[in-house]
């Protein structure tokens, strides 16, 4: 069975929140070359559910540890606790008011703030459309902060062939602003004579998810009558 944890190994906590996109965070987990520490709320468990073909569990035995949500004693909550980067896929528009807004209610939203202050790497993916002014004053406050706004917003120049490939895209530059190695989407190289051309990534340690399971074309926390997700 392969080992969860590679040696030696980048630490990275990993939290997955309401906002509609768990297929970004499971095929994330298939190719993180790291120690793995998950965080999963309540209402991403949910969605979860309700997006693809398999529960909270299928996420949980791609890390080396789980935590709950409700636990802020948890080792990423205290800045004591040494870990490299933080990604939260999806990030809900609630969890990007609360960590703006310096609000540590949870496991993720405090392990967040540890990543803030402690100048360590925050990686946000939020999935929502449109915008409101609102939203993007508070990514723009947590990229003055030092966070790192990666919308869920694929390329399309490699020639997606299926949603999997939309999503290996957003993957694949989760894992670039991580510093490790895929081959998940062929990169840029600019156009010749009208047609895009494109290199094979370097490195080889990519995994691609190619089932996905249901994705629903609705954003998540808009939905009329749904409560704020985190």
């Amino acid at each position: 069975m392969e080992s969860r944890v590679p040696s030696p190994a980048m630490r990275v906590v990993v939290g997955v929140t309401g906002a509609s996109g768990a297929p970004y965070a499971y095929a994330l987990l298939r190719n993180l070359r790291a120690e793995v520490e998950l965080v999963v709320s309540r209402d991403a468990e949910a969605v979860i559910r309700a997006e693809t073909d398999r529960g909270p569990a299928d996420l949980a035995a791609l890390a080396a540890r789980t935590y709950a949500n409700e636990d802020l004693a948890a080792p990423p909550a205290s800045g004591s606790h040494p870990f490299d980067a933080m990604v939260i896929v999806p990030c809900s528009g609630t969890t990007v008011a609360k960590i703006a807004a310096g609000i540590a209610d949870n496991l993720i939203t405090r392990a967040a703030a540890v990543a803030l202050k402690e100048r360590r790497t925050l990686i946000l993916v939020p999935r929502e459309t449109p915008l409101s002014p609102i939203l993007l004053e508070n990514l723009a406050k947590l990229a003055r902060a030092g966070a790192t706004v990666l919308p869920a917003m694929p390329g399309f120049y490699h020639r997606p062939r299926n949603v999997q490939d939309l999503v290996d895209f957003v993957v694949a530059r989760i894992l670039d602003q991580l510093g490790q190695p895929h081959d998940l989407v062929p990169r840029w190289e600019g156009i010749a004579g009208g047609t895009v051309t494109a290199s094979a990534p370097r490195g080889s340690r990519g995994r691609s998810s190619r089932s996905p399971g249901r994705t629903p074309s609705g954003g998540g926390s808009s939905r009329r009558g749904r409560r704020s997700r985190s």
